[in-house]
């Protein structure tokens, strides 16, 4: 199995820009999370801010998409979703182009998304929150999601992973930037209500105060997906303590959103 770390337009694609997944899937799989870094946007969401509802300008974002498109030689629109935190998984090879734009804010809900059609681009948009993307062994489906921790708690990993119609274990995993333990301070009740759903996720909280816990969203998903035979990779980043390459939600506000992106190649393009 070939790895993807060669890229068929590498030229075109700016270093500090993009993050290129490492994982051991086929080259055909394309799969990237932005930084903050290259775009037009002004602060507080300097500078490749990829949200629109966030109170950016919207002309700027759309350029800021624009310039995404471009330079990772992307060809079809990527399918923007307007996340609210739920469990919603959508299916994008059943959806209409025209409930997409990179022009305006989907009015599609969704928190997950995947495909096994070449060229369909699955994304979320993240500040703090952990982007997950997947892929299946011989590169044919793809999927993006969006996991805050109440996201992980409700089961969108598991509702996407139930997608899949083969065996999970053919799947892979790569975690995308998001805020570390360290800096990712909850309540007593956050910690609980984890425990209650699996009592391993315990180890998972680092007890700060009274009534105060950091919690790992990258250790919690990795022991999620272990239990489905899943092999995860990335999880080496932090949005809050990277300023310079991430926006935070937790750390400044009102800030901007990366974008954690998927797609498979068509033939014509590899």
């Amino acid at each position: 199995m070939k790895s993807i770390c060669k890229l068929s337009n590498a030229q075109r694609i700016k270093s500090n820009s993009y993050i290129e997944a490492k994982w051991p899937v086929p080259t055909k799989v394309r799969a990237y999370a932005t930084t903050r870094v290259g775009g037009m946007s002004q602060a507080p969401f300097d500078c490749f801010n990829l949200a629109i509802h966030v109170g950016d300008d919207e002309q700027k974002v759309i350029r800021n998409r624009q310039q995404l498109v471009q330079e990772l030689g992307i060809k079809q629109t990527p399918r923007w979703l307007e996340q609210t935190h739920s469990t919603q998984v959508i299916d994008l090879d059943r959806m209409e182009q025209p409930f997409f734009s990179d022009k305006s804010p989907s009015i599609i809900q969704a928190d997950a998304s995947f495909s096994a059609q070449p060229g369909q681009v699955c994304v979320v948009m993240t500040a703090d929150c952990l982007p997950i993307l997947f892929a299946n062994k011989t590169g044919s489906w793809v999927a993006a999601v969006h996991a805050g921790w109440r996201g992980l708690l409700d089961g969108i990993v598991q509702n996407t992973i139930a997608a899949y119609p083969g065996d999970p274990c053919e799947l892979l995993a790569w975690l995308g930037p998001a805020i570390s333990q360290p800096h990712f301070e909850v309540g007593e009740e956050v910690k609980f209500l984890f425990e209650q759903k699996e009592p391993s996720y315990s180890t998972a909280f680092k007890a700060t105060g009274v009534a105060k816990y950091h919690g790992d969203l990258y250790a919690i998903t990795r022991m999620l997906l272990s239990k489905y035979g899943i092999d995860a990779f990335g999880g080496e980043f932090c949005s809050f303590s990277q300023p310079s390459q991430f926006f935070s939600y937790r750390r400044d506000g009102k800030t901007g959103r990366i974008a954690s992106l998927i797609w498979i190649e068509s033939e014509e393009q590899q």
